[in-house]
């Protein structure tokens, strides 16, 4: 594993940052594009925030799995919503407010669309996929878990999907297991997985397809395994909604939560998907105004899912964004989206790992024999020996190159990997293969720039 050197230099930096003339070029010979490579540099027109320099340089935005840019068609979305409709929703029979809430619903149904959900009463909108998490273990984890009861989570967990199970394990008694890692330490150990398998598992929970190695569950395995001994199963979607065509019917699992920001979508809102006979069966979280049927002094009667989870006023505008990303995304084909990102995640990674012997990455490779075809995410997280994660990214800012550091809010993660963090560079359907080339310079110049500081 890459060693951990923290303090680096940072006079000086101007001079012999990454671009600076005087780098040494000690790496090998690029590898040769793809040809197939198109369609990134054919979208780029419609994401305006691409066309600028960062600190003298071209943006090379690499830090999709934190956040995706947002194409026109959302931009335009969330301005009309603005300048032509704004009003709240469900609650007026006026003009703006009856348009408001047709956007609304149409949102609602985009989103059913893209990820094949039987109905569009299936997806409830939330405020991010935490949010989706947190709402099914306070109201379906409250209802049935019971002391003794076990959860299985993973090692490779963002913290949204370990701590709402931890307080739910607190508050009832519930006992929590990890999968943990294959003995290579790039995917989840499905051995070890359905060792865990009991009478007493009530709830799985994974990621769906990891945010630091790459990895994709063999999400239709797990789905079986679950069934075997009656437990639930939760998919976190946020990094397979963006990049691969989702159907949550063969996907098999009874709920998938996901974030529109993710997904060419805005920020601050995300859905629950879940079998409707499974939400019929949750009680409601928050309380308020949209999730009620009746109100009385001393009680309440409660609306149907999806209205039973929505309280209060949603996030309008940025829901009706979100069913524009979906839209968009879909119009573009989900299989094209899936089959480009395998196609520039491969260059990545062969690029990125051809460079230095020093550079340690993530994950299993591409076409790895494990991965049983379903490929692996177009993001690498790495290490270069001798460095830390962040002095790394913030020399390749100086370069106009925008990657992850850090750990990813996966901190046992990298406990497992035995590092205190990660750089990791992720790609989009609006990436091409000349700005990963203008990354992997820039890696090599900061590598020297750092080698020239420290007298290597």
């Amino acid at each position: 594993m890459a060693r951990h050197r923290t303090g680096a230099a940072a006079t000086d930096v101007a001079a012999h940052a990454p671009g600076a003339a005087g780098a040494h070029d000690d790496a090998r010979a690029p590898l040769p594009a793809p040809a197939s490579l198109q369609l990134g540099a054919g979208l780029r027109p419609q994401f305006p925030i691409l066309n600028q320099t960062v600190n003298g340089h071209p943006l090379v935005y690499l830090d999709n799995a934190a956040t995706s840019q947002k194409p026109r068609a959302v931009l335009r979305a969330l301005s009309d919503c603005y300048e032509q409709y704004n009003a709240n929703v469900h609650r007026g029979v006026h003009a703006l407010s009856a348009r408001a809430t047709q956007e609304y619903e149409d949102a609602r149904a985009k989103v059913a669309t893209l990820i094949g959900a039987r109905n569009c009463r299936e997806v409830v909108i939330t405020r991010n996929a935490t949010e989706a998490i947190n709402l099914v273990a306070n109201t379906w984890g409250v209802q049935n878990i019971k002391p003794g009861d076990e959860i299985i989570l993973s090692v490779a967990e963002h913290h949204a999907n370990l701590v709402p199970w931890q307080l739910l394990a607190a508050r009832t008694g519930a006992v929590l297991r990890h999968v943990r890692l294959t003995p290579d330490r790039t995917q989840l150990d499905m051995d070890h997985f359905r060792s865990l398998l009991s009478p007493r598992t009530r709830l799985i929970s994974l990621v769906h397809v990891s945010n630091v190695l790459g990895a994709v569950l063999d999400a239709a395995y797990v789905a079986e395994q679950a069934r075997a001994v009656g437990a639930r199963l939760l998919l976190d979607c946020c990094q397979s909604v963006p990049h691969s065509c989702l159907d949550v019917s063969a996907l098999g699992a009874d709920w998938i939560v996901a974030s529109s920001h993710k997904f060419c979508g805005p920020s601050g809102v995300g859905f629950l998907w879940g079998k409707y006979e499974v939400l019929e069966e949750m009680g409601p979280w928050m309380g308020g105004g949209e999730m009620i049927q009746d109100v009385f002094l001393d009680h309440s009667t409660y609306a149907p899912p999806p209205a039973r989870f929505e309280a209060g006023t949603p996030a309008i505008a940025e829901a009706i964004g979100m069913g524009a990303a979906a839209e968009w995304l879909r119009e573009l084909g989900m299989g094209r989206v899936h089959d480009y990102e395998q196609e520039i995640g491969t260059y990545l990674w062969e690029r990125l790992t051809s460079l230095s012997p020093r550079i340690t990455a993530y994950g299993p490779p591409p076409g790895d024999a494990r991965s049983g075809g379903r490929g692996r995410a177009s993001l690498v997280a790495f290490n270069v020996e001798g460095l830390h994660a962040t002095d790394v990214s913030t020399l390749l800012d100086h370069a106009g190159v925008a990657v992850r550091s850090g750990h990813h809010c996966a901190q046992p993660l990298h406990r497992e990997l035995g590092v205190p963090a990660s750089a990791r560079a992720s790609a989009y359907i609006y990436n091409t293969a000349a700005e990963v080339d203008a990354f992997v310079d820039a890696l090599k110049d900061t590598i020297q720039f750092f080698d020239d500081v420290h007298g290597a």
